[in-house]
């Protein structure tokens, strides 16, 4: 698959409606949303406010003056870009797909090549890395259009073919980010997750903002298998033999609240 099929016009619509906005981002990140929360000096004109003693009288709007007869006071926004860094699971499991076109990870990259269109499009640097047991890749964010290119190249060369440390690759993750930026995490999460949420927890607690896009296969979370199946783990190639029938309500049960966990706590912040 190249570069340029991950930027399908679908997809990019379908994240242009992601509600990023309200969840996540507190300083902004699709078009007309770089307001920061701090007033100063800037080009974004935000609103009006009566002249009290102690202001600068630079600062009066003498148009409104002249209309009015008042003193009113200009207040502005100032605009900020926000760093984001696309972070990829290159675990083998990730390669998975029961009936699909897309593999999870065909998946994932379709989403991190449309978001960092949008980033860029906007103005906002955005990096890349990825990581199996540790970090393997790595592009700094950068805002120029020939940055896009060098991140979906990157991306069409990927592929998931190792075993996987989520919370230790995190970690490294964590010790690189010099400033706080936007961390975009895209894996399937099958580890153990206390591990990788006190990973999430480190990063929320260093002034990052996540965004964690848990990504399954609709055979992990439907289990659509009957009669008996032999199963494999992809990354130790461990196989199992079982009674998809009689194994598949305490499947979809586990699998239940193995999702619902990482809803709950991520919903909590």
């Amino acid at each position: 698959m190249t570069a340029e099929k991950y930027l399908r016009p679908e997809v990019i619509r379908q994240v242009g409606r992601l509600d990023l906005r309200a969840k996540f981002i507190v300083e902004g990140f699709l078009s007309g949303l770089h307001a920061s929360p701090f007033h100063g000096f800037s080009v974004e004109f935000s609103e009006h406010r009566k002249y009290t003693a102690g202001d600068n009288i630079s600062d009066v709007d003498w148009n409104v003056y002249a209309k009015t007869d008042r003193f009113y006071i200009k207040k502005f926004q100032a605009e900020t870009n926000l760093t984001g860094y696309l972070v990829m699971d290159l675990n083998r499991s990730m390669g998975y797909t029961y009936r699909q076109e897309l593999t999870k990870f065909d998946y994932s990259i379709c989403l991190a090549a449309a978001l960092c269109y949008l980033m860029i499009h906007q103005q906002d640097p955005c990096g890349l890395l990825t990581f199996d047991r540790r970090i393997r890749n790595s592009l700094a964010p950068k805002t120029k259009r020939k940055h896009l290119y060098d991140v979906l190249s990157l991306l069409a060369r990927l592929k998931p073919e190792g075993e996987t440390d989520i919370a230790g690759s995190l970690a490294q993750v964590a010790a690189l980010l010099r400033h706080a930026s936007l961390v975009m995490l895209f894996s399937d999460l099958l580890a153990e997750p206390e591990p990788v949420l006190e990973a999430l927890y480190r990063l929320r607690h260093a002034g990052h903002d996540v965004i964690l896009f848990h990504i399954l296969d609709e055979a992990e979370v439907r289990f659509p298998f009957e009669g008996m199946v032999e199963l494999e783990e992809p990354e130790r190639h461990d196989r199992v033999a079982l009674d998809a029938d009689g194994f598949r309500r305490d499947y979809l049960s586990e699998v239940e609240a193995f999702r619902a966990l990482y809803r709950r706590l991520c919903q909590a912040g």
